[in-house]
């Protein structure tokens, strides 16, 4: 069924509002010193259902990005001291990421600014979604 014109007009409000939502994300990761990847590889760690790690696999998957593109995330991650890595006991070929005191804090930080913008956002979602 075609939309009318309010629904067009209200399809733009929702996709204005989720681009003014990750600009403003992106700018809090600057703001605290790291890149929006480097937060949303970090998120992507803490998101996992029933575990506090990731593989790299995993991240690739959730960041929809090449494996290569991965590896280069987490080495860089680790070397700001967002992550540690270790070999997985039950599987050397696997490596398996966690956050640091460091990414634990800078990623808790963010997320609290970013709920409460989300919060301030909701009405812009609430009217689409009925």
């Amino acid at each position: 069924m075609p939309l009318d014109k309010n629904g067009y007009e209200t399809l733009l409000q929702l996709r204005s509002a989720i681009r003014k939502y990750i600009r403003f994300v992106d700018e809090g990761a600057h703001a605290v010193g790291i890149t929006p990847q480097q937060h949303q590889l970090l998120l992507a760690i803490k998101g996992q259902q029933r575990r506090d790690w990731a593989t790299v696999s995993e991240i690739a998957d959730e960041l929809q990005l090449k494996h290569n593109s991965a590896v280069g995330l987490a080495n860089r991650c680790q070397t700001a001291g967002l992550i540690r890595k270790e070999a997985s006991m039950q599987d050397r070929r696997y490596v398996r990421l966690f956050l640091t005191a460091r990414g634990e804090s800078l990623l808790e930080e963010l997320t609290l600014r970013n709920l409460e913008q989300l919060h301030l956002l909701k009405n812009a979602f609430t009217f689409v979604i009925k």
